[in-house]
C-alpha cells in the first residue's frame, strides 16, 4: 500500500479502510493531466530557484518517459497505489531517485487534484462542444433542405397550425445553440489555475502562480487558496448544462419515437439505428431514441449526487469531495455517446414529406387562417370563430379536410365564403403569411438559417482558439 502520508502513522491501515479511501480505480483517468500539471510545476520551481536546473531536467525527463510507457502499455497503473498522484510520484522516485522527491515541493494533493480535475474538465468541454457543433450542423442542413416541406405544428400534442419541417428543426437548433453557449461560459469561468494554493493556505515557497497558470493555458491563478481547493462549482455547472443537453435530446427523442410510430409515419429510421423484435417480425424499434431518453435520468442523477455531496461541506477540503469524480466521468461519457449516436440517427433518418403535408391538411391546421379569412370579409372574430368551429364539425362528420369541401358546402356554413377561400387556406399561404423573424415563412426562415450559419462559424473560430 503506497501512501504519501505515512510518516505520521505507526500502525498499518486496515485493508478495508484503505480500499474505501483509495481513488486510483477511477482517478487513473487523470493520469495525463497529473503528469502535465507536474511538469508545469517543476518548470516553475526551477525558474524560481527552488530546485536546480539539473533536478528539473531529471524530473521532466522521468515524467515524460513514465507517460510514454503508460501510453504504450509498458507500464500498468495498479491498485498498489492509493491514487494516481501516489503512482506517478512513487514511479518517478523509483526511476530517478532523490530528485523525484522534490517534485512535490510547494504543492499539496488538494491543489494537485483540483488542477487535474480542471484540466480534465476543460478538455472534455471542448470535446462536448465539438459533438454539439456536429449535431447543430446536421440540424442546419436539414433546415436548409426542408424550408418548403409542410407539416402540422402542435400544442398539447394536438395539431394546431401548419408549419415547415425547417421551422420545427429550427426550434431544436436554438436549444443546442444555448447549450453551446452554456459550455463556452463554463469554460471561461473555470479557466483559472488552483495550483499553488497548497492544502488551503498557500505556501511559504516563493511560487510564481501566474507563470504556472500561463504554462497550462489558464487565464491566471485563482485568487483565494481556500476556495481553490474547495470549489466544485464548475463541475456542478457542467453537470447542470449536460442535464439540459440531455433534456433537449430527450424531448427530441420523444418526438422521433412518436413520428416513427405506425400512426404518424413522419419518419423512417435507418436500419443501423433501430432494431427488430425477437418475436414480432414487423417491428422496427427506435432503440437509440429510447436509450437517449432513458439515459437522461442517469445524467440528472449525477447532478443531484454532486449537489447533495457539496451542500454541507465546511471549508476547505474534505474527503467527501472525492465523490465528484465517478459521477462526473460517467455523465460526461454518457452525454458524449448520446450526442454521437443521436446525430447518426438524425443524419440518416428519412422524412416522409407527403405524409407530413397530408397530416397538416387533415388536421384542420388551417382553421385559424379560415377564421382570419372571414374576419377579412368583415365577420367579427368571435362569430368567425364559431363559424369555423361548426365547419370543423361538418368536416369530421364527412371525413373531409376544409380544403376538400366544395364552395357550395362552405356557403351552407356561411354565405361569406367565396372561391378565394381555397388560396387563403392553402398550406403554402398559411405558412408564407407568417413573415416575422422566427416564424416559418420562407423569407424569415432564410434569414434565420443565415444567422445560424454565422453563429456556427463564429463559435467554431472561438472554439478552435480555446483548443489550440
Amino acid at each position: 500500500m503506497a501512501q504519501l502520508w505515512g510518516g505520521r502513522f505507526t500502525g498499518e491501515t486496515d485493508a478495508l479502510v484503505y480500499r474505501f479511501n483509495a481513488s486510483i480505480g477511477f482517478d487513473k483517468k487523470l493520469f495525463g493531466q497529473d503528469v502535465e500539471g507536474s511538469i508545469a510545476h517543476v518548470v516553475m520551481l526551477e525558474k524560481q530557484g527552488i530546485i536546480t536546473c539539473e533536478e528539473k531536467d531529471a524530473i521532466v525527463k522521468g515524467l515524460t518517459q513514465i507517460r510514454k510507457d503508460v501510453e504504450e502499455g509498458k507500464l500498468a497503473i495498479t491498485d498498489q497505489y492509493e491514487d494516481i498522484h501516489s503512482f506517478v510520484e512513487a514511479e518517478l522516485i523509483r526511476r530517478i531517485g532523490d530528485a523525484g522527491k522534490k517534485m512535490h515541493t510547494g504543492r499539496s494533493r488538494n491543489d494537485q487534484v483540483a488542477l487535474d480535475m480542471k484540466l480534465y474538465v476543460r478538455g472534455e468541454i471542448l470535446e462536448l462542444s465539438d459533438r454539439l457543433l456536429t449535431l447543430s450542423e446536421t440540424l442546419l442542413t436539414i433546415m436548409e433542405e426542408n424550408q418548403a416541406v409542410y407539416m402540422p405544428g402542435f400544442t398539447h400534442l394536438q395539431k394546431a397550425q401548419p408549419t415547415t419541417l425547417a421551422h420545427h428543426m429550427g426550434a431544436y437548433f436554438e436549444m443546442f445553440k444555448r447549450d453551446l453557449l452554456r459550455l463556452s461560459d463554463i469554460y471561461k469561468r473555470m479557466n483559472y489555475c488552483p495550483l499553488g494554493a497548497g492544502a488551503f493556505a498557500g505556501t511559504t515557497y516563493p511560487l510564481d502562480r501566474a507563470y504556472t497558470a500561463s504554462l497550462l493555458g489558464f487565464e491566471g491563478p485563482t485568487l483565494n487558496s481556500m476556495d481553490s481547493v474547495a470549489d466544485r462549482d464548475y463541475l456542478i455547472e457542467l453537470l447542470a448544462a449536460l442535464s439540459t443537453v440531455m433534456m433537449h435530446l430527450s424531448r427530441f427523442s420523444e418526438e422521433i419515437i412518436i413520428w416513427n410510430s405506425n400512426e404518424y409515419r413522419f419518419v423512417e429510421l435507418d436500419d443501423g439505428f433501430s432494431t427488430g423484435s425477437s418475436i414480432m417480425p414487423q417491428k422496427k424499434n427506435p432503440d437509440i431514441a429510447e436509450l437517449v431518453r432513458g439515459k437522461t435520468g442517469r445524467v440528472y442523477g449525477a447532478l443531484m449526487s454532486l449537489l447533495t455531496t457539496m451542500k454541507g461541506i465546511p471549508l476547505a477540503y474534505n474527503k467527501d469531495m472525492q465523490e465528484d469524480k465517478e459521477v462526473s466521468f460517467d455523465a460526461i461519457e454518457t452525454v458524449k455517446d448520446c450526442l454521437v449516436l443521436f446525430n447518426g440517427m438524425l443524419g440518416t433518418m428519412k422524412f416522409n414529406h407527403k405524409i407530413m403535408e397530408q397530416s397538416a391538411m387533415n388536421g384542420f391546421t388551417n382553421a385559424t387562417d379560415a377564421a382570419d379569412y372571414l374576419v377579412g370579409k368583415g365577420v367579427p372574430f368571435r362569430d368567425a370563430h364559431g363559424i369555423i368551429g361548426r365547419l370543423v364539425l361538418y368536416c369530421i362528420d364527412k371525413d373531409k379536410s376544409i380544403d376538400a369541401l366544395s364552395l357550395e358546402e362552405l356557403k351552407q356554413i356561411s354565405p361569406v365564403f367565396e372561391a378565394d377561400i381555397y388560396d387563403a387556406i392553402s398550406l403554402k399561404t398559411c405558412v408564407e403569411k407568417r413573415l416575422t423573424i422566427g416564424a416559418p415563412g420562407s423569407a424569415a426562415m432564410a434569414e434565420v438559417i443565415r444567422l445560424n450559419r454565422v453563429f456556427l462559424d463564429a463559435y467554431k473560430n472561438e472554439h478552435h482558439k480555446n483548443g489550440s
